[in-house]
């Protein structure tokens, strides 16, 4: 790699949502410890293929540069991952960049990330209290299950796990892991604890919980390392008791 000038990008480009995708490649001057983004903001600057000929520059999205956010994600050689944790001397080239095909395609390697958001609203996947100001400190919660709720938090919403989970398709409606995982976020906490059978009831709607087919593929690609599998059992047990109160209409058991 010392010796190398130049690092080769295969991109798939789409002009709009409705237009075909195609590729085109890249080559950009290579500098040690580059990562994707790098390369693409090189790509940017001088919008001309290998072949030497002029397009328009690559759309991609990109926030934090840190791996928090999750927008810059897509598919480097087959995996989904972040674009910014992605080092070019730790890829095989030519680097094939492409936009994750769970998610409708915006352009290029922007896509539409929507159905999680959608999914996070099903589940109720945030804590309805106002004006905590007023109410003094809330409840405080253990520091052991603080400890691995925390872990749950540090979801980015990046989409990576709907984009490896094979039951994450244009066939289904399948809220995906990460939705099931927040809402085993909230009720635990506290609080969140007031709301917790309307998540529950969430999980259970159509596209929900029982759309997982145990294929473990998220917990494999979280970038965070999050427990998906552990949350998505866990909501089954809940959810299965929930049912059992419906059914019975005791709604107050314990």
């Amino acid at each position: 790699m010392a010796e190398q000038q130049t690092v080769r990008f295969i991109i798939t480009r789409q002009d709009s949502p409705e237009s075909a995708p195609y590729e085109e490649a890249f080559d950009v001057p290579y500098r040690k410890n580059m990562n994707v983004i790098s390369g693409l903001m090189e790509i940017r600057k001088n919008p001309v293929t290998a072949n030497g000929e002029k397009t328009t520059p690559v759309q991609w999205d990109m926030n934090c540069l840190e791996e928090v956010c999750g927008a810059c994600s897509m598919v480097i050689n087959g995996t989904a991952r972040q674009s910014c944790a992605a080092l070019v001397d730790e890829l095989e080239q030519p680097i094939r960049l492409e936009p994750m095909s769970t998610f409708p395609v915006v352009r290029d390697l922007i896509i539409d990330r929507e159905r999680m958001f959608d999914a996070l609203k099903q589940v109720k996947a945030w804590i309805p209290i106002d004006g905590t100001h007023d109410l003094g400190p809330g409840p405080r919660m253990p520091e052991k299950k603080r400890q691995w709720a925390y872990e749950l938090s540090k979801c980015m919403t990046c989409g990576v796990c709907l984009e490896a989970c094979p039951n994450v398709n244009d066939k289904s409606d399948f809220i995906g892991p990460a939705a099931i995982s927040q809402a085993r976020l909230f009720n635990s906490h506290p609080t969140g604890e007031m709301n917790k059978s309307e998540r529950l009831e969430g999980l259970m709607e159509d596209g929900g919980i029982e759309g997982c087919g145990n294929a473990q593929n998220c917990v494999q690609v979280c970038p965070k390392g999050i427990p998906l599998t552990t949350s998505i059992a866990a909501m089954n047990r809940a959810t299965t008791i929930q049912s059992f109160k419906n059914f019975f209409g005791s709604d107050n058991a314990h």
